[in-house]
């Protein structure tokens, strides 16, 4: 997440409703942590839009505003504006794609992933989005790896799995996948501390 996108939020919105920013951008933010991971029962684009939409009005409610004004707040700062890619994303993904090399995304998310990987530039880099949510299993679910191999149209021994989650990259292990754990904060040992040491991997 993009820290900074919430100060842009806030200030946008204190500007338009005549809000102190600091309250705005303590709601919003208090608002997401009790919010997050509602998401995992939706199953279709349907579903999102109504998320989205009970989404605003409790943070409208929250900061005093009508329904409306939570929606005009939601609309001008989706959920993909406060992505960033992870430095050397793109670079690396580009390159594994001159390789030949198929290229996925499996996420545990919202139904239309595609918006967000669109905001950070690397939507027409990746052969393959899965949402968890649309396809009704979750990451660390053993079915969920192997849809994503199937839908890949590979043996999951060809898949080389990546995750910032160790239990994730555990669970692509027990279905044969060889799977890396990356860390880009350069705590964890034995992590992928760079993207970029991924193209010694293939």
């Amino acid at each position: 997440m993009d820290a900074s996108v919430y100060h842009q939020a806030a200030e946008w919105a204190a500007e338009q409703f005549g809000l102190e920013a600091r309250t705005v951008l303590g709601v919003m933010r208090r608002h997401w942590e009790t919010e997050f991971g509602g998401w995992w029962a939706l199953r279709s684009l349907g579903d999102e839009q109504v998320f989205w939409q009970d989404y605003a009005a409790r943070l409208a409610a929250g900061l005093g505003l009508r329904a409306e004004q939570g929606t005009a707040l939601v609309a001008q700062f989706p959920y993909h504006a406060f992505m960033k890619p992870a430095p050397q994303a793109r670079g690396v993904l580009l390159e594994l794609r001159r390789r030949g090399l198929k290229t996925g995304v499996l996420s545990n998310t919202l139904p239309d992933i595609w918006p967000t990987l669109q905001a950070i530039g690397v939507a027409d880099v990746v052969n393959v989005a899965l949402s968890s949510c649309l396809l009704g299993v979750h990451k660390p679910e053993a079915e969920v790896f192997l849809l994503a191999a199937q839908v890949l149209e590979v043996e999951p021994a060809a898949v080389l799995f990546l995750d910032d989650k160790l239990e994730n990259v555990l669970a692509a292990r027990a279905v044969g996948m060889r799977a890396e754990l990356v860390d880009l904060s350069g705590q964890a040992e034995g992590a992928i501390w760079e993207l970029e040491e991924v193209l010694k991997l293939v």
